[in-house]
């Protein structure tokens, strides 16, 4: 568990605080620096596009650099720009310092996974994925406690230096743990398909199973659920229902995410990716129905069957992957399933667009991702399938 706890924390610092602690903390910068709502929408934009350029990188370039060293560097570089956040008042560096964050991020992740595939033991890799997803879901709640804790008497600069603390804090946390694996020199393991040029990456993606299911679960995982977050409130304020029922589902929506990552890794472990896939496919897919059924009864379901499955399905997947092909080349592969998960999350989230210009509701962009969630259940009884089909070879053409 100390690879999980430890790159955990690393989840915390880059994805937690990285991407999700500004928009936590800007209403209350806006009453000292000059954000428009108008920088806001371009702040989201950049963001999302620096994350895929980053995990573009990383499927690209990723596989000629030493992990330990990218994701000491990810974390360093965090740390300093969390620190740097305390100070600037210029909207302008803001924005890069959120495009270096995000684009850091993604990075950081990549170098996980090809870290734990080389060096955790392969009957707990999902689980150490999955628990290492879920530091995620853990800064929301830690974000939260800042805010609660911190700004009220430091003020929102003093929320930006206790996380820069922390994650300068968990830069040598991970350097003392990464040395005592260089030394020990565990890998065990060789590469069943070494690192590849773009040209490669693509034609595996396209062509080999599991490289491309893995990379179309991502995709419909993101056209599921960054609509679904992205226009909860909104669409809870036009169902006339009281704000704090957001508030509430976003608290469950951590929790579940807390809990959820150690389950259901411990449970791909022992059953198989199919088995962790169509779980939390089906408690995603029950929830979104049922809030499309009735909103105000079961708003809380559906944020629970969504922290079930957004946060431990990078492990799940990428635990998977890592079982029919190398350390670098799963770094590569779950590269492009990051890239595939924005163009799903972009498209998802324009297409609510369109639907709520069209019809000024936005009910139906909510049937539209319980549809989704019943083609990500359908995928993931086709996985649990083939993975007790042994006589099948699990990876071939499409």
């Amino acid at each position: 568990m100390q690879l999980a706890i430890t790159f955990g924390f690393n989840q915390i610092i880059s994805h937690g605080f990285g991407l999700f602690l500004f928009a936590a903390l800007v209403p209350l910068m806006q009453a000292d620096i000059a954000i428009s709502h108008w920088y806001l929408a371009t702040i989201g934009a950049a963001t999302q596009l620096a994350y895929l350029g980053g995990a573009m990188l990383l499927g690209g370039l990723g596989h000629r650099f030493s992990s330990a060293r990218l994701v000491l560097c990810c974390m360093a570089l965090t740390s300093l720009l969390l620190l740097a956040m305390a100070w600037v008042t210029s909207p302008l560096a803001i924005l890069v310092i959120l495009i270096l964050m995000a684009a850091n991020a993604a990075i950081s992740w990549g170098g996980i996974v090809e870290l734990v595939s080389c060096y955790g033991r392969p009957q707990y890799r999902a689980t150490t994925l999955s628990v290492a997803a879920s530091g995620t879901a853990w800064g929301y709640g830690i974000s939260g406690a800042i805010i609660l804790v911190v700004v009220p008497l430091m003020g929102w600069q003093g929320g930006w230096i206790v996380a820069a603390v922390l994650g300068l804090g968990t830069f040598v946390a991970t350097a003392m743990v990464l040395k005592r694996l260089s030394m020990a020199n565990t890998q065990t393991t060789t590469d069943m398909l070494p690192a590849m040029g773009m040209k490669q990456l693509f034609r595996i993606v396209l062509r080999e199973r599991i490289a491309f299911l893995s990379c179309l679960i991502t995709f419909l995982v993101g056209f599921a659920t960054m609509p679904f977050s992205t226009w909860l409130n909104t669409y809870l304020t036009e169902l006339a229902l009281p704000p704090a029922l957001g508030g509430y589902t976003w608290s469950i929506i951590g929790l579940s995410g807390m809990v959820a990552g150690f389950l259901i890794g411990k449970l791909a472990d022992r059953k198989g990716a199919g088995a962790a896939l169509l779980f939390i496919s089906i408690g995603f897919m029950l929830g979104t129905i049922a809030f499309i059924l009735a909103p105000a009864q079961f708003v809380l379901f559906a944020g629970f069957g969504y922290g079930l499955m957004y946060f431990p399905i990078w492990g799940v997947v990428a635990g998977w992957v890592s079982k029919a092909y190398g350390s670098k080349a799963t770094m590569q592969i779950n590269g492009i399933g990051m890239v595939t998960f924005g163009l799903g999350g972009a498209s998802g989230n324009m297409l609510a667009g369109v639907l709520q210009q069209a019809t000024g509701s936005l009910g139906d962009l909510y049937a539209l991702i319980a549809f989704t969630s019943v083609l990500l259940t359908l995928l993931a009884v086709y996985i649990y399938r083939i993975e007790r089909q042994p006589d099948e070879p699990f990876v071939g053409a499409v």
